[in-house]
């Protein structure tokens, strides 16, 4: 495998893992004290699963972006990849309304932007590798859920927050 390979997995995984870092100064601003107090669903996970979950979403998705970029480079895969600019963006911003902005009403209706974004990114990668599509599937899957429980606190909370 050329270096620039390796070199495109190492951007893309930077890319990722700054998202990840981002996302991270706006919870951790507000997960002990705000997002404690917030009422949450019983099937709301412990907030130690996050960060794990997270971290392996994080390379998975990292790693579909390297593989749908090492079927074509840039131009033959241009849909795909900038649907997953997209998307990342979109997490982050997700990350920013929610805990930053203590905002979970604006949020959930980010977030439906959000897994709509990852399914388009996951389909877009489809048609250039199918194992692309794949590692994308977790994510699309957290995503629905992370949904539905943002769906649930707002619910909860409309009067609090």
């Amino acid at each position: 495998m050329s270096d620039n390979r390796w070199l495109m997995l190492l951007f893309f995984l930077f890319l990722c893992y700054s998202a990840a870092v981002l996302g991270s100064i706006w919870t951790s601003s507000s997960v002990g004290a705000w997002y404690a107090e917030l009422r949450k669903p019983s099937f709301n996970p412990p907030n130690w699963i996050f960060a794990p979950v997270w971290s392996l979403l994080y390379f998975l998705m990292a790693l579909s972006a390297w593989l749908v970029w090492g079927k074509a480079d840039w131009g033959g895969t241009r849909l795909a990849l900038t649907l997953f600019f997209a998307q990342l963006l979109l997490n982050v911003a997700w990350s920013w309304l929610f805990f930053g902005l203590r905002r979970p009403g604006i949020a959930l209706v980010e977030i439906v932007f959000l897994f709509g974004a990852v399914v388009a990114t996951a389909l877009a990668a489809r048609s250039v590798s199918g194992l692309a599509f794949w590692l994308m599937v977790p994510y699309a899957l957290w995503v629905a859920f992370a949904t539905l429980l943002n769906f649930k606190i707002w619910q909860l909370n409309s009067g609090a927050v």
